[in-house]
C-alpha cells in the first residue's frame, strides 16, 4: 500500500479533490479533522495547549475556541510552530494506526493543509499539490467561512508559497475553474495504481 500526501493552500479546493478520490475508492485521512479531535479530546494535548495559551482558550465545555487560537497563531510564527509541535506527533500516530485497516489497498491519501511546512511530506511515497489563483482562493474562503479578506491574506502569508510547494511536490492538480479536475484526478489515480511504472 502506498501512502500519498495531498495538500494545498487555504481555498485551493483540496477537500473537493479528496472527495473525488474517495469516490474512486481511495480512503482519505483528514489530518486537520484529526487535529481538531485531539485538541478537544486528548488530555495531554489539552493540558499542553492550556499551558502555552492559557485556560481561556477552551470553553467551559472543554472545546477549543479555534477562532481565538487562529487569531493568536496566525499572527505569531513562534506560537504557530509551538502548536504544530504539540499536535503533529499525535496526528502522525493516529495516521499510522488508521493505515493498518487499508494494507491491502493500492494506496491511501493523507490530506493536510501544511504537509510541507510540518516536515511530514518526506514520509510519503508521493505528494500531490492542489493549486489555484490567490484571488479565487480568497473568494472561495470568504464565501465558505464568512471571514474578511484581510484575515485570509494573513493566513496565506503564514503558509508556504505555492511556488515553493511546486518544487517539493511530485504532482499538481490545477483547480482554477478553467481546467477540469476530474480528468486530472483520473490520470493520477491510474499512475499511482500502476505501481509507479510511469513515474
Amino acid at each position: 500500500m502506498k501512502k500519498i500526501g495531498i495538500t494545498g493552500g487555504i481555498g485551493s479546493g483540496k477537500s473537493t479533490v479528496c472527495e473525488v478520490f474517495r469516490l474512486l475508492g481511495v480512503p482519505v485521512f483528514h489530518a486537520d479533522i484529526e487535529a481538531k479531535n485531539l485538541q478537544n479530546n486528548d488530555l495531554n494535548i489539552k493540558y499542553r495547549i492550556k499551558e502555552l495559551f492559557g485556560e481561556d482558550l477552551y470553553t467551559p465545555d472543554g472545546v477549543l475556541d479555534r477562532k481565538k487560537m487562529a487569531g493568536i497563531i496566525f499572527n505569531d510564527q513562534k506560537f504557530l510552530e509551538a502548536i504544530n509541535g504539540i499536535i503533529h506527533p499525535g496526528v502522525r500516530k493516529c495516521f499510522q494506526k488508521w493505515c493498518v485497516n487499508y494494507q491491502k489497498l493500492p494506496y491511501v491519501l493523507y490530506e493536510a493543509a501544511i504537509l510541507f511546512e510540518s516536515g511530514f511530506a518526506s514520509d510519503f511515497d508521493r505528494n500531490i499539490l492542489v493549486i489555484a489563483d490567490e484571488r479565487l482562493r480568497i473568494e472561495r474562503v470568504i464565501k465558505r467561512d464568512q471571514i474578511t479578506e484581510e484575515t485570509i491574506k494573513e493566513r496565506i502569508k503564514n503558509q508556504m508559497p505555492d511556488i515553493e510547494k511546486l518544487n517539493k511536490a511530485d504532482f499538481f492538480i490545477e483547480n482554477n475553474n478553467q481546467s477540469l479536475i476530474i480528468p486530472q484526478i483520473l490520470k493520477l489515480d491510474k499512475l499511482i495504481r500502476e505501481d509507479g511504472k510511469n513515474w
